[in-house]
């Protein structure tokens, strides 16, 4: 029998990962177009949703797009099915495709698009460019027969609790004595209706992040024996993990700048861009984000980097960088078309971790709107 996921399932686990919170203000992202309340046979990964897009979307009967960049993102004043636009919103309502945008939330999430685009870059030592808000570390401590203890540890840290630096399902557990009282109306996994029960149970305690709170409370009552579970939850003073736009880190080897621009054409499989500096000068600390980033440039000087990646390079900005000392290379706004095989697989990852037969596609249709002659 098939087995395929809402479309509300979906987004739900996928919010996990990119949730809409970690958008900077004003963006548009979520349902734009149609419904999530349906059953999804196919998801297609795009990046931008153009018409050619959407005909895609039709010809491999795709039921729900999650896409990067928003078809949305301007109020409509008139939807006329004359104008290139018009046709596209009417192709996805009569062919009841959803629409779904992931944009700048898409940019902040670790291991969204500017971690893959470091990733590309092979970039070491990771940090955020641009700081836009703090994901607080939580500190869960739950109560647990003995025996069931290393089935609810497991659950935790499968759900992404108690990762401390290189170190996952790190857990703190101590040995005491339960006790409890079932009364009428329970069923109790240990214990008779009635009477006092005392049991072995160990205090598991570890950390997470608060964007993943969900996420872990799901995995740690599932995996528990109890029908009530006791749990405590904790905001601690340990700084949490900065959220923010673009990556700095370093390559490995020193190269000249001209060596790091055949570098990025290869990652982001483009065939030009363009360089502001002298080909011959070093590089080891590089700033990478997504998209246009041209108002972050001073950013990017201010934590030292040698060479700033980013697209749509404006030519006052690459001046300004002239003047400061950086470097910078421009490979375009369709390098994000990494998140493409990225966001597919962590969408399909889920879909067979629960056993469903949707089916996940990347769009193959190339948007960039430019050629290099």
């Amino acid at each position: 029998m098939v087995k395929l996921a809402n479309g509300q399932t979906i987004i739900q686990s996928f919010e996990q990962f990119s949730p809409k919170s970690y958008a900077v203000e004003g963006d548009k992202v979520g349902l734009q177009v149609g419904t999530l309340n349906k059953p999804i046979k196919k998801v297609m990964v795009a990046l931008d949703v153009l018409e050619t897009v959407v005909d895609e979307a039709i010809d491999n009967d795709v039921d729900l797009i999650i896409a990067h960049h928003p078809v949305i993102f301007k109020p409509i004043k008139a939807l006329r099915t004359d104008t290139g636009y018009g046709r596209t919103i009417e192709k996805l309502i009569k062919h009841n495709i959803t629409v779904y945008a992931a944009h700048t939330n898409l940019d902040v999430a670790p291991g969204g698009v500017n971690d893959m685009m470091a990733d590309a870059l092979e970039l070491t030592d990771l940090r955020v460019l641009v700081e836009t808000d703090t994901d607080p570390l939580m500190k869960l401590v739950v109560f647990v027969p003995e025996e069931q203890a290393d089935n609810v540890r497991q659950a935790l840290g499968g759900a992404g609790a108690g990762y401390i630096g290189n170190y996952s399902h790190c857990t703190f557990n101590s040995l005491g004595t339960g006790a409890f009282k079932p009364e009428e109306g329970t069923d109790p996994f240990i214990g008779e209706k009635g009477k006092m029960a005392f049991v072995d149970e160990i205090k598991i305690e570890t950390v997470y992040h608060a964007s993943q709170q969900k996420k872990v409370i799901q995995a740690m009552t599932k995996a528990h024996p109890y029908e009530e579970v006791a749990y405590d939850l904790y905001q601690i003073a340990s700084p949490g993990e900065p959220l923010g736009l673009g990556r700095i880190g370093y390559l490995e080897n020193e190269l000249t700048l001209d060596e790091f621009a055949e570098k990025v054409k290869l990652a982001f499989d483009v065939k030009g861009l363009r360089v502001v500096g002298e080909g011959n000068r070093k590089v080891k600390k590089v700033a990478v984000l997504g998209g246009d980033g041209n108002k972050y440039t001073f950013q990017a000087i201010r934590q030292g980097a040698d060479v700033y990646v980013t697209g749509d390079l404006y030519y006052h900005v690459a001046h300004d960088a002239m003047v400061e000392g950086l470097a910078m290379v421009d490979p375009g706004h369709n390098v994000e078309k990494i998140m493409k095989e990225g966001v597919r697989k962590k969408v399909e990852l889920f879909l067979r971790d629960k056993k469903y037969d949707t089916e996940v596609i990347s769009s193959n249709v190339h948007t960039d709107p430019f050629r290099f002659l």
